[in-house]
């Protein structure tokens, strides 16, 4: 069999029923929550080590790729050696579907799973291994992977577990900056993590939210405790770029904790942004070509694309309203930041012309909300990224001049596996000018409270 011929047969939609799915590591807390949520739909799935295999991705790869494909791509083949150890004569690599999803557009995200499946190919023992996949392409349909019955209903229970991912994010965020014991907030983090991971695994299937929603309102109500409300606010930081990077620890090295280690409180752009953008930017295309369809009197295209448009305002629907759901029941006990609503960041782009959703990528967003980041108060902006990136270096060479402008402190943050000698250096840097940026903030609110 051809690789080209092995790309059609051996990657795509596949079963997931009496498999064991093997799911990368992200965003960590989405991640447990999500695979949490398989469970509850009766999916066998193991959420992978990351960053164990790293020497093994760079071996198998030449280096011109993205940073996330050899650290996604070593994760796999860790894992795979360590289920061939582990079960000996009994591993059978047919009884295991690889998930890794893939977009289109100007990213080589979207060909991460065939390099995979070319590389798998080419291992001994590897090669019955299948590669399920879903696309931004059409919102990240799922049919082909599950029965037809439990579609909708895993893809509102994903959603949740993603937005709860989040929700635990941001209250490790806002309570480790201002803990009363080092290490508080991290080993609590852990703990409500587990706790939430139950409640998916056993409320997911049926849907009862409300009883998740409780219990993660209890979770965060004890988080409060954790703050020691004598130490004075810090300078915020809105951290964007690619989802990848910005989301896995290991791979930007902690950035996060090195920020607050030098006095700052960070916010990362959120996982369910990028789904709520998937799902507004299919709706906007759908909404283009009915336009188009309804000039060229063309009703059969009409039909196909007012669907289209329709099955994604309603997702984007629903998801908006899951989402504003939960954040306004956390958000009465701990004061987390939430997320930026997709046409106000478009907005953002188009009253100054600076870039466009129809371009495609993470680029809008980062641009975008960075500068809603700016609008609500923020004191310096990270943009964080893979070494060569190309829609993250468009981000950077529209965002550095434009906050400059505005005097918003600025840096970019590139990894590739290697240790940067002055990255600290630079931080440091960074931070002085946010601690400048915020006692000026602040000053210009007390002068503004006086008038």
């Amino acid at each position: 069999m051809g690789e080209f011929e092995s790309l059609k047969t051996k990657l795509g939609k596949f079963s997931l029923a009496n498999k064991t799915l093997l799911m990368p590591d992200m965003s960590h807390a989405g991640n447990v929550l999500l695979t949490g949520t398989l469970r509850s739909f009766g999916i066998d799935v193991q959420l992978m080590q990351t960053y164990k295999g790293l020497q093994l991705g760079k071996q198998y790869t030449s280096g011109k790729e993205c940073f996330p494909c050899q650290i996604t791509l070593g994760d796999l083949l860790h894992h795979l050696e360590q289920e061939k150890e582990r079960l000996g004569d009994a591993f059978q690599p047919e009884n295991y579907l690889y998930f890794m999803a893939e977009s289109g557009g100007p990213c080589r995200f979207g060909m991460y799973n065939k390099l995979h499946r070319i590389i798998l190919d080419s291992l001994d023992g590897f090669g019955k291994i299948r590669i399920a996949t879903i696309t931004s392409n059409d919102s990240y349909a799922l049919g082909g992977l599950l029965e037809p019955q439990m579609l909708t209903h895993f893809r509102r229970s994903a959603y949740v577990s993603v937005v709860i991912g989040d929700v635990l994010d941001r209250m490790l965020w806002r309570t480790r900056p201002y803990e009363k014991e080092p290490g508080q907030a991290e080993d609590y983090f852990q703990e409500a993590l587990d706790i939430m991971c139950r409640e998916m695994e056993i409320h997911g299937r049926r849907k009862k939210f409300r009883k998740i929603l409780d219990t993660l309102e209890a979770v965060v109500r004890k988080a409060r405790d954790l703050i020691d409300p004598t130490i004075p606010s810090k300078p915020l930081i809105g951290m964007v770029g690619e989802i990848y990077l910005r989301s896995h620890r290991q791979s930007n090295q902690d950035l996060i904790k090195l920020l607050e280690r030098h006095g700052g409180e960070t916010v990362n752009a959120s996982i369910a942004e990028w789904i709520n953008y998937v799902a507004y930017d299919n709706m906007q295309r759908a909404r283009r070509e009915l336009i188009y369809a309804l000039r060229r009197r063309d009703l059969k295209s009409l039909r196909q694309h007012f669907k289209d448009w329709l099955s994604n305002r309603t997702e984007l629907t629903y998801q908006y309203f899951r989402l504003d759901q939960i954040y306004r029941r956390v958000k009465k006990h701990l004061p987390i930041h939430g997320d930026h609503r997709i046409n106000q960041i478009e907005k953002q782009l188009d009253n100054d012309r600076l870039f466009s959703f129809h371009v495609g990528t993470e680029a809008g967003l980062s641009i975008g909300g960075a500068l809603e980041y700016c609008l609500h108060g923020f004191d310096g902006i990270v943009n964080v990224f893979p070494f060569t990136c190309m829609p993250s270096t468009m981000c950077s060479a529209i965002l550095k001049p434009v906050l400059d402008r505005i005097q918003i402190p600025y840096i970019d943050a590139s990894y590739d596996g290697t240790f940067q000698p002055n990255l600290e250096a630079i931080v440091r840097t960074f931070m002085y000018q946010a601690v400048q940026r915020q006692e000026k903030r602040q000053a210009q609110g007390k002068l503004g409270t006086k008038h």
